[in-house]
């Protein structure tokens, strides 16, 4: 029988406290620049702030940790619980930790921290690590007309008995679903100067399946962990700024076809337009951070009250952490955790070759898709999110990445090609937070360098013109990149 619950909010006040005396120091907000001037039609960022007015000035490990600046003192004692519950490990129930119990029995991990390390990106695993911050979607073909309501709330259809997510953890009385092996092929680029790069391409085998045999049109998307900055004012962005960047149809010859997901939101029983994940799969932050708990920890919330266990994998024979696990105070406090992480400033923005990288940028039209700047709207109850000039490199559209970058797994509207583009804000400090921080969906980039020369699809021009460029200008549009 399940154990008794009690409250999961007796202890908060002085987590909450101890998380906010061990968090990282808060720098004070910088000071705005002139407006920007543009450059082959995009904008050129002269301002350090990054972030808008809740940008910090730190680019050491902790880079990626810190509250908006201009966040309340009241509200950052809410952004400490919120760190505390993310950063802290998640126990079998029942335990005397209760209101973080409830781990599994399946899992990827125990703690947020443990993919998103130091708030930062993960990694494949290393030859014979464990792998943690990188694991792989699952989905089998559905059928348009039989599996329609599957796809109208999922996206795709689940495969049969191992679910959507491999999950290569378990609890001592459980068994884990499988093993994952990543294995690496190298790949030789050679660019117009001569210059020989060798990038890696992985190649995925699921090894010892505990629940019998997998499908044998399985399809599996591996996904590595992102940076966690400024998703409070990326969800700010209005939605109507977003759809004027859309040109599903390309109906500017261009040749960039951006296009919204639409996805399942839980909260309104309604389809809207999709901004976080990978493939754009998540409409807003809570809804993500609920999903994050229920498949990479096996912990369920009021809006993901199932994991991703499967009836044949008998998980409700372990003791449950509560119902739900994740209380909904819990997840109030994660969300504006999630939601209120800091942009860090840029670094070196007037060194000449940084502002010749970032007219580069735009002459190879990266800021197509990059789309340099926004302006959050006015959001209620988060002035620290209200009305601010963002820097964040995204236009959070699916863009087809061609067939190298491909995992052949529909996702709603996202194609097996399309990928939502990832902001760059914060990306030069990417391998100062992680130094082994990976590139890319899947993490198979090691440097910045890799992760252009795998651009296809509707990016393959641009990406063709970094081939093209003479040595100097391909580490004047680098320093660039690792300026933001």
């Amino acid at each position: 029988m399940p154990a008794t619950r009690s409250d999961p909010m007796r202890s908060l006040i002085i987590t909450g406290a101890l998380a906010l005396a061990s968090a990282p120091s808060v720098a004070e907000p910088l000071q705005p620049a002139l407006a920007a001037p543009t450059h082959a039609g995009f904008p050129l960022q002269v301002s350090p702030l990054s972030g808008g007015e809740g940008t910090v000035e730190q680019a050491d490990t902790n880079a990626y940790s810190l509250p908006q600046a201009n966040l309340s003192m009241t509200r950052r004692l809410d952004f400490s619980v919120g760190n505390s519950f993310f950063r802290n490990p998640w126990v079998e129930a029942p335990a005397s930790t209760d209101a973080r119990d409830g781990l599994g029995p399946l899992f990827n991990t125990n703690s947020c921290q443990g993919c998103h390390i130091k708030d930062g990106r993960g990694h494949p695993p290393a030859a014979g690590e464990f792998p943690v911050s990188l694991f792989l979607r699952l989905a089998v073909p559905a059928d348009p007309e039989q599996d329609a309501e599957v796809l109208r709330q999922h996206g795709f259809k689940p495969a049969p008995v191992y679910g959507s997510q491999l999950q290569t953890a378990a609890l001592p009385a459980a068994k884990p679903e499988a093993d994952l092996v990543t294995d690496w092929q190298p790949v030789q680029e050679t660019l117009a100067d001569g210059t020989v790069i060798e990038l890696r391409k992985p190649v995925y085998r699921i090894e010892n399946p505990n629940y019998g045999p997998l499908p044998d049109d399985l399809l599996v998307s591996p996904r590595v962990a992102p940076q966690m900055i400024g998703m409070g004012l990326l969800e700010a962005i209005p939605l109507v700024d977003l759809k004027a960047l859309a040109d599903p149809n390309d109906t500017d010859n261009d040749g960039i076809s951006g296009k919204l997901n639409q996805v399942w939101d839980l909260a309104t029983r309604q389809t809207l337009p999709g901004r976080f994940g990978w493939k754009a799969a998540e409409p807003d932050v809570h809804q993500q951070s609920m999903g994050a708990f229920a498949g990479d920890m096996g912990l369920t919330s009021s809006i993901k009250p199932a994991t991703d266990c499967t009836p044949e994998q008998q998980c409700g024979r372990f003791t449950h952490g509560g119902e739900p696990e994740v209380s909904d105070k819990v997840a109030h406090f994660v969300t504006f955790y999630a939601r209120s992480l800091a942009v860090p400033a840029r670094r070196d923005p007037d060194s000449a070759s940084v502002r010749k990288g970032a007219r580069l940028f735009n002459e190879i039209r990266c800021a197509s898709c990059h789309t340099p700047k926004h302006q959050t709207g006015e959001v209620a109850d988060r002035p620290h999110l209200s009305n601010q000039t963002i820097w964040p490199y995204t236009d959070l559209l699916l863009h087809d990445m061609g067939p190298a970058l491909a995992d052949g797994r529909d996702e709603f509207l996202a194609s097996g090609n399309e990928w939502r583009t990832p902001p760059l804000w914060g990306i030069g400090l990417a391998q100062v937070v992680n130094p082994q921080a990976g590139f890319l969906h899947d993490g198979r980039a090691r440097t910045l360098e890799e992760a252009i020369l795998w651009h296809g699809g509707e990016a393959r021009p641009a990406a063709d013109r970094f081939r093209q460029m003479p040595a100097p200008d391909r580490t004047a549009l680098l320093d660039f990149l690792n300026s933001l």
